[in-house]
């Protein structure tokens, strides 16, 4: 039986061998999940809500100790490791205080006696999840759909499966009955058995564009309802009245954040011409004077890539687009050592076609682009297969806002990061997925919205 390893970006040493389960025990565990799913569903909000809060305390009073196997499995920087588990605490509350009134029944003025939808769970709900955020992306997707009456069980990366136990063990010392959240350590090519289970009624998967394809295929030729958070290259456009040491501080953060490994990271800085050149210079001046190194330091800004692999693989796409014409500003070398390193990079002077502009560079590699005006601003952040986040910088709000409506995405910010919040959806378009996680619509993805008529 194979086994998931758990190793060290930092060092390159193993830190745990975590054996995987055989079909037959996780054909026996989803059943389970079903099993627990009849009775979970006849529960209260008020019960359910109790048990989420306990595991928010839970995940509060642990965080320093949960945020250290965070780090010590991926290499985010404990600081932001901490961050992490204090956003999934959050989740929990919001959901436990809110669910009930969010799936409250919608009274509907028809000829009938009485009319209204209603919002029921349907079951069991497989979550396959990323190793980016190993705590906050599974709190995203069972919060909601535990306090929505459904059980969930989980496929985590393989990377992190010491994080996929904790949060198993969180949710049983919380007091949720066994089978409401179940943590699978199966390798990916058991995937599909477990989608075709019949227990299995609904997928939701973040990840890559690939593997996003491959388990919807699948789901859809077994009419499961799905959600997809998918890969993304958000454009961030820097108009030519942004305060330029505002607009780096900001291109540096999210660029270098989680080590450049998050999905709704600012990767392209569409900049307009005016402000081209003083755009650049500030930014490769904060971008080289980000430390890189240890991510238990405290001094340090950005750590390792969560894998080896991924970090060669990111720096082929740094080489490839400085074949194809890119100017390489900053960064761009292995450093020599042990770990997962790849240093601030940033790449200039990019067009469509190019590698560093048509593709996802998950890691710390930025994507500097020249626009001449505003609209051909707007045309070229929208020149992309993803549509997950967008932003832009600008010391006007209503310019601003009139540009963010015109980006095409699931969410754009202005003068502000993007990132998720549990009273807004959070999802893509394009190549990003489809389907909304978080506040009202996202608790809806994943019951039954059924209509009642009484004549």
């Amino acid at each position: 039986m194979s086994s998931a390893l758990s190793i060290n970006p930092t060092t390159g040493k193993k830190i745990a061998e975590y054996k995987r389960i055989n079909a037959d025990t996780a054909k026996a565990t989803i059943a389970a999940a079903g099993q627990a799913f009849q009775q979970w569903k006849k529960t209260t909000f008020a019960e359910r809500a109790a048990f989420m809060h306990n595991l928010a305390e839970i995940l509060e009073n642990n965080k320093a100790e949960y945020a250290k196997l965070i780090t010590a499995e991926m290499g985010k920087t404990l600081a932001q490791a901490i961050k992490e588990v204090e956003k999934c605490a959050l989740v929990c509350n919001y959901y436990a205080d809110k669910a009930e009134a969010l799936l409250a029944n919608e009274i509907v003025a028809t000829e009938a006696s009485k009319s209204y939808v209603t919002f029921q769970p349907l079951g069991v709900v497989l979550a396959v999840m990323p190793w980016n955020f190993p705590f906050y992306q599974v709190i995203r997707f069972a919060a909601p759909a535990i306090m929505a009456g459904n059980t969930g069980v989980l496929k985590h990366a393989s990377n992190v499966q010491g994080c996929a136990f904790a949060l198993e063990d969180a949710f049983a010392k919380a007091g949720f009955p066994g089978g409401v959240f179940t943590n699978l350590n199966i390798a990916s090519d058991g995937i599909k058995d477990i989608i075709e289970d019949k227990n299995i009624v609904a997928i939701t998967l973040t990840g890559s564009d690939p593997a996003g394809r491959a388990v919807a295929s699948v789901a859809g030729q077994n009419l499961k309802k799905t959600v997809m958070e998918l890969g993304g290259s958000d454009a961030y456009i820097i108009l030519d009245d942004a305060d330029i040491d505002m607009a780096a501080e900001m291109a540096t953060l999210g660029r270098l954040q989680n080590n450049g490994q998050t999905c709704i990271a600012a990767k392209r800085f569409v900049v307009l011409d005016a402000v081209y050149d003083a755009f650049l210079e500030a930014f490769t001046t904060k971008m080289k004077a980000a430390k890189m190194g240890d991510p238990m330091d405290a001094a340090t800004y950005y750590g390792p890539m969560a894998r080896v692999d991924l970090r060669d693989e990111l720096h082929e796409q740094v080489q490839q687009t400085i074949k194809q014409g890119g100017r390489l500003i900053l960064g761009g070398e292995i450093p020599e050592g042990d770990g997962s390193f790849y240093p601030a990079t940033i790449l200039a002077d990019l067009q469509p076609g190019m590698v560093g502009f048509d593709e996802e560079l998950f890691g710390p590699v930025a994507s500097v682009i020249r626009a001449k005006n505003e609209q051909e601003a707007i045309e070229l952040a929208n020149h992309s297969q993803f549509g997950l986040g967008s932003g832009v910088i600008t010391r006007n709000k209503e310019r601003g806002e009139k540009v963010a409506l015109q980006l095409e995405a699931g969410n754009s910010f202005v003068n502000k990061l993007v990132a998720s919040d549990p009273r807004l959806p959070f999802g893509g378009i394009k190549n990003s997925g489809y389907g909304r996680e978080l506040s009202g619509y996202g608790i809806k993805e994943f019951v039954n919205t059924k209509s009642i008529w009484i004549d």
